[in-house]
């Protein structure tokens, strides 16, 4: 994903040379060890989901969400993005935005349910 949101067709990779996976693939050697040509991941629509973002598309993701949203977020041809809030142009630390605004068609901001679940234990 992140080959196909930067624009790369393909890429090589030492994973998968040798085994079944590299079967009908190109294989090229690089100084003396060989590698296998993956075409990289695009979507038609990429719907991620996001913490915050502003009125033109900068969006940020809390916790786990910052592993694979930006790169879905870049691969996607049109990206719509959900949020919890969407704040006022300004509002948002420019050095805390992970997915640029140039990437993100659509911002919506979606209700969720916030479940806080406490274990209890019996005496």
């Amino acid at each position: 994903m992140r080959a196909g949101g930067a624009g790369i067709p393909a890429f090589f990779t030492a994973t998968g040379v040798g085994t079944p996976v590299a079967e009908g693939k190109e294989v090229r050697e690089f100084h003396g060890r060989k590698y296998l040509m993956e075409e990289s991941i695009t979507g038609d629509f990429a719907i991620v989901k996001g913490w915050k973002a502003d009125h033109f598309g900068n969006v940020i993701y809390r916790h786990t969400a910052q592993n694979f949203n930006p790169l879905a977020a870049t691969a996607g041809k049109i990206t719509v993005v959900e949020v919890e809030e969407i704040v006022e142009p300004g509002e948002l630390d420019p050095s805390q935005i992970h997915t640029p605004g140039i990437y993100v068609d659509r911002v919506i901001c979606g209700t969720f349910e916030k479940r806080i679940e406490q274990r209890t234990i019996r005496k």
